[in-house]
């Protein structure tokens, strides 16, 4: 989270220029690579950042198609921009995910270094320390996206909901989890549950931590303001698709 300068920013585009200029003509002697497995140049160029919230998640939801799809571009992973960034970053979106090792949010919306905050909590639990740090983006940087991402076959959220009907704690700071995630329980008992009450519940927690995010006493006027939007979604891992549940900015 450093704040020191930025390294020079023609210096290292002009860099980037010549390096490319030169795997342009290495192609045309020795053939091309396939796309498919070539990283894009990275994106040093400030004004490639998304400002807006529309922008943001237009630029998440193009990389999850690739994601979805295969095509990826690996953008925002070479030297050069390990460099641009390693003294200042800017992170155009954040997003707080589960910390389930299948749903890494910087590979499913297919994005590079410095190009998002992640916060990962089990079951996307939140207390003050994680709420903090996903205010830290907008109230610091500017980030105008938030998206809480929940996702299929939960474990954490499965876990709750059994302790929670079985009135069976968990072992240890096991238990800090599922506490937090009893307000999800309840709306999934009051609305009946549903053929998958698991699934159920891994939804409604994350319409209720988005409601409360764009409810907070810091990101709420950012909200109102058009400067920020929070999305929330549901990651599928038969498909890797990502599924908005609601916040999607026009």
């Amino acid at each position: 989270m450093q704040r020191a300068g930025l390294p020079d920013r023609r210096a290292l585009l002009t860099g980037g220029l010549l390096a490319g200029g030169l795997g342009l003509a290495t192609a045309a002697l020795g053939g091309c690579s396939s796309l498919n497995t070539a990283p894009s140049s990275p994106s040093t160029s400030p004004d490639k950042r998304p400002t807006t919230p529309a922008a943001a998640f237009t630029r998440l939801m193009d990389g999850n198609e690739r994601w979805v799809s295969g095509d990826l571009r690996h953008p925002d992973r070479d030297p050069n921009r390990r460099e641009f960034v390693a003294q200042q970053q800017k992170p155009f979106g954040s997003v707080l995910a589960c910390i389930d090792s299948r749903v890494p949010p910087e590979l499913l919306f297919d994005t590079g270094l410095g190009d998002l905050y992640v916060m990962r909590t089990g079951g996307e639990a939140i207390d003050p320390v994680v709420t903090g740090s996903v205010e830290y983006g907008p109230m610091t940087s500017g980030t105008p996206l938030i998206v809480v991402l929940g996702h299929q076959r939960c474990g954490a959220v499965e876990a709750a909901y059994q302790s929670f009907r079985d009135n069976e704690p968990l072992p240890g700071n096991l238990e800090a989890i599922v506490k937090a995630l009893r307000p999800a329980y309840d709306e999934t008992v009051r609305k009946g549950g549903g053929a998958d009450p698991v699934d159920t519940m891994a939804r409604n927690q994350v319409e209720l931590v988005s409601a409360d995010l764009r409810d907070n006493r810091d990101l709420a006027p950012l909200v109102r303001k058009g400067d920020l939007a929070v999305v929330g979604a549901y990651y599928s891992l038969d498909t890797g698709r990502v599924e908005v549940l609601g916040g999607a900015p026009s």
